[in-house]
C-alpha cells in the first residue's frame, strides 16, 4: 500500500514494496510541478562546461588585458616614430626602427654578451648545484644550518647583492678581495674595469646557485635508496654511483633549472646597471640593457619597443626550445 495524494484525480505520488524500497511514480495528473522540474534539466547537469567559462572569464579576461595591452602598446610604439626628444618627429615608421636596430653596431654584441652570461651562469649553477646537492645530502653535523646559509643569498635583492659584491668585496681599494690581495703582497685587481664580464658572471651565478642547489637537492631526495645500496653490494664506486645512478636521476631536475635560470636571465638588467652600466663601452651590454640605453638614455620609444618585441621573440623561441627538449627527456623517461 502507498500514500494517495488527496483528490478524486488523485494518483500516486510513491508506494513501498514488501522489501521496503520506495518506487517514485510521479504523473503529470497528480503533480505537473514535479514532473515539469524532473523533465527539465537543471543548470548543473545541462551543461556544466558552459557555466564554468562563464565563471572563469572575469579572471581570464583580466589576466588577457595584463598581457595583451602592454603587448599590443609595444608592438604600435615600434612601428611608428617616436622620439621624446623630437616630438615633431612622428608617423608610420614600418619596419625602419627594427632596422635602424639590426643595423646598431650595438645590437650583435648585446646578443652576444647575453649569450656568454646565460651560458657562464648556467654552467657554473648547475655544475657547483650538483655537487653541493651531493654533499649536502649525506648527515653531517649542523646540515639543517648549513642548508639554510646555503639557499640565503637567492633571498637577496638583485640590486643589494649588486652593490655588496662592487663595493665590500670587488672594490680595488676597500674590497676584502684587495685587502686579501695586499695582505698577500700581491697587486689588487680592479675587477669591473679589467674583467667586467667575469665579474658579472660571479655576482650572477653567486644569486641563482642556490636555486639550483635547491631544486637539485629536493631531487635528490626522491631517489630511491634500495637502488645505490644495491649498486654498493655489486662493487659499485663512488664516482660509478654517482654517473650512473645520481645523474640520471637528476637529469629532469637539471632540465627544470636551466629552463627557469635561461628565461629569467634574458632579462638580467640590475647588475649591469649598479655595477658596470654596460661598460666598459659595450663589453657588458645585453639585450635588456640595450634597450634601456635606446629608450632613456637616446629618448627613442620606438626603436626601444622594437628591441622589446626581439627580446620578446627571442624569450618566447628559447622557452619553446626548452620546453621541447623537456617534453622529449619526459617522454624518454617514461
Amino acid at each position: 500500500p502507498g500514500r494517495h495524494a488527496p483528490g478524486s484525480q488523485a494518483r500516486r505520488l510513491f508506494e513501498v514494496d514488501d522489501n521496503g524500497i520506495v518506487h517514485n511514480d510521479v504523473s503529470a495528473a497528480a503533480c505537473p510541478h514535479a514532473a515539469q522540474s524532473l523533465m527539465t534539466p537543471s543548470i548543473e547537469t545541462g551543461n556544466p562546461g558552459r557555466w564554468q567559462t562563464l565563471l572563469q572569464a572575469p579572471a581570464v579576461g583580466v589576466l588577457f588585458l595584463w598581457m595583451i595591452v602592454p603587448l599590443g602598446m609595444t608592438i604600435y610604439f615600434s612601428l611608428i616614430r617616436y622620439s621624446l626628444l623630437n616630438p615633431d618627429l612622428h608617423g608610420f615608421a614600418g619596419l625602419e626602427n627594427y632596422r635602424f636596430l639590426w643595423q646598431d653596431p650595438s645590437f650583435f654584441p648585446a646578443i652576444v654578451n647575453t649569450v656568454i652570461l646565460i651560458g657562464s651562469v648556467l654552467f657554473i649553477t648547475v655544475v657547483l648545484g650538483t655537487l653541493l646537492a651531493v654533499l649536502y645530502e649525506r648527515r653531517f653535523f649542523g646540515r639543517n644550518a648549513a642548508t639554510l646559509l646555503a639557499i640565503a643569498p637567492f633571498f637577496v635583492m638583485p640590486t643589494v647583492s649588486a652593490v655588496v659584491w662592487k663595493n665590500m668585496i670587488m672594490h680595488p681599494v676597500y674590497g676584502l678581495l684587495a685587502r686579501a690581495f695586499v695582505a698577500l703582497d700581491l697587486t689588487p685587481i680592479d675587477w669591473f674595469g679589467r674583467f667586467p664580464m667575469l665579474s658579472l658572471v660571479i655576482i650572477l651565478s653567486w644569486e641563482w646557485l642556490p636555486f639550483a642547489f635547491l631544486i637539485l637537492y629536493t631531487s635528490l631526495k626522491s631517489l630511491d635508496r634500495e637502488q645505490r645500496e644495491a649498486a654498493l653490494i655489486d662493487g659499485a664506486r663512488p664516482a660509478q654511483l654517482f654517473f650512473h645512478i645520481t645523474l640520471p636521476h637528476l637529469k629532469r631536475a637539471t632540465g627544470v633549472v636551466v629552463m627557469i635560470e635561461t628565461i629569467f636571465l634574458l632579462s638580467i638588467f640590475a647588475e649591469i646597471y649598479t655595477t658596470t652600466s654596460g661598460g666598459p663601452g659595450n663589453a657588458t651590454t645585453n639585450l635588456a640593457y640595450l634597450v634601456y640605453s635606446l629608450g632613456l638614455q637616446q629618448f627613442d620609444v620606438g626603436i626601444a619597443s622594437a628591441g622589446g618585441i626581439l627580446a620578446v621573440i627571442l624569450a618566447n623561441v628559447v622557452a619553446i626550445f626548452l620546453v621541447r627538449i623537456m617534453a622529449q627527456s619526459l617522454k624518454g623517461a617514461a
